[in-house]
Parts: C-alpha cells; sequence; structure tokens
C-alpha cells in the first residue's frame, strides 16, 4: 500500500476539532469529492460504524469507511472503499500552540491494476490523492476555525 498524509495545525481545542471532523452532517463542506452522505450506521465516530457518502459526477462514485479503530480525543481509523481504491484512511488530533495539529493519512492500494499501475501511481495517483487530502483538510481548517473561534486575548 501506498500513504499520503498532510498535517495542518488549527487555532482550536482537540475536543472542538475532533467534534466538528465527526459530524457528518458537515462533511459537505470540506471533504473532497462528496455530494452527500447517504447513510450513517452504528455509533458514529465509535468502532464498527459506518457511513457511505456519495461524490459528484466526477467523483469516486459511491464511499464506504468503516470504523476499524477510534480513540476519543486522539483519532480514528477507518477502511475506506470505493470503485478505484481500498486502504486505510486516520485523522489524528493532537494539542499543539496555538491550537491542535489535525494528521489526515490515507494508505491505499488499487483496486484494477496493470503493469503500468506503479508508473501511474507515482506520476499521477499520489499527487492527486495529496491534493484531496490537502483540499479536505484545509476546508476543515477553515469550517473549524468559523464554528470556533479563537478568543480574543
Amino acid at each position: 500500500m501506498r500513504t499520503v498524509r498532510v498535517a495542518r495545525t488549527f487555532a482550536a481545542s482537540v475536543p472542538d476539532a475532533e467534534a466538528h471532523w465527526y459530524d457528518t452532517g458537515r462533511w459537505a463542506e470540506w471533504v473532497d469529492g462528496l455530494e452527500r452522505v447517504v447513510m450513517v450506521e452504528g455509533a458514529w465516530p465509535r468502532t464498527g460504524a459506518t457511513v457511505n457518502w456519495r461524490s459528484g459526477p466526477a467523483g469516486r462514485g459511491n464511499v464506504t469507511e468503516r470504523v476499524v479503530a477510534h480513540e476519543p480525543l486522539k483519532g480514528q481509523t477507518v477502511e475506506v472503499s470505493d470503485d478505484a481504491i481500498r486502504g486505510e484512511q486516520a485523522i489524528a488530533f493532537t494539542p499543539e500552540p496555538p491550537g491542535v495539529r489535525v494528521e489526515l493519512s490515507l494508505a491505499y492500494e488499487i483496486r484494477r491494476r496493470s503493469p503500468l499501475t506503479p508508473v501511474i501511481d507515482v506520476l499521477f495517483i499520489r499527487r492527486a490523492m495529496t491534493d484531496s487530502l490537502e483540499q479536505t483538510l484545509s476546508r476543515f481548517g477553515a469550517s473549524l476555525e468559523s464554528a470556533h473561534p479563537p478568543p480574543p486575548w
């Protein structure tokens, strides 16, 4: 599996960032390509819960995320799958002045493989995956900071 990773620090608390990230009703604000959440099953964000979502026409299609690990105030790991990939996505929340460091990673495997897959992955897919995570985390931060502005001191 290939892994891509992005991280940013935001002026918010760990509890605020965590609650904001796990609010599936707001995912359309920041998850790159997400058009709508179709269904949430189980006690999201706890282990065993599942979210199914749909992308826009040029996106990933139907995406399923199933929680395989969750530690309150630390993070979560989900198995993620769509028509093109399967893998594990992790979110981690760490206190870091002036607020919270949020790290998002995706370890993925391309479903349809050919002898050219490794080259295509290095040249195109890995960059697209990183860009998508960057977009998601950037939008998340803007949404988080507008919902939880830092104190005025």
